[in-house]
């Protein structure tokens, strides 16, 4: 930060100073923000939305192979999320490849 720029004042003096908030602006402001066109369409409408829960995982125990393990721990937090997605895109291509629904 600039030392020019730093403005030092009593209490007093602050409450008399004219502030430059445009409060006449602020009372006409109708609420609702001005948008262009490309940020109209990223407008999420969430009367439509609707609540997702995730399906409960399975606890398993499970026997990997320790370079395996490593592999996916050393990508950090989430490791098991990662295999979890692995195997999911595994079983995603076998149900296309067998026509399993």
């Amino acid at each position: 930060m600039s030392e020019g720029r730093i403005t030092r004042m009593t209490l007093e003096e602050a409450l008399r100073s004219k502030g430059q908030t445009d409060w006449e602006r602020l009372r006409n402001e109708t609420g609702e923000p001005e948008l262009d066109e490309e940020e109209r369409d990223l407008v999420i409408d969430w009367a439509s939305a609707r609540l997702v829960v995730p399906e409960a995982k399975a606890a398993i125990s499970i026997r990997l192979d320790a370079d395996v393990l490593e592999f996916f721990r050393a990508g950090g937090a989430g490791y098991q999320t990662r295999i979890n997605a692995v195997l999911r895109a595994w079983m995603e291509a076998q149900k296309k490849e067998r026509q399993v629904p």
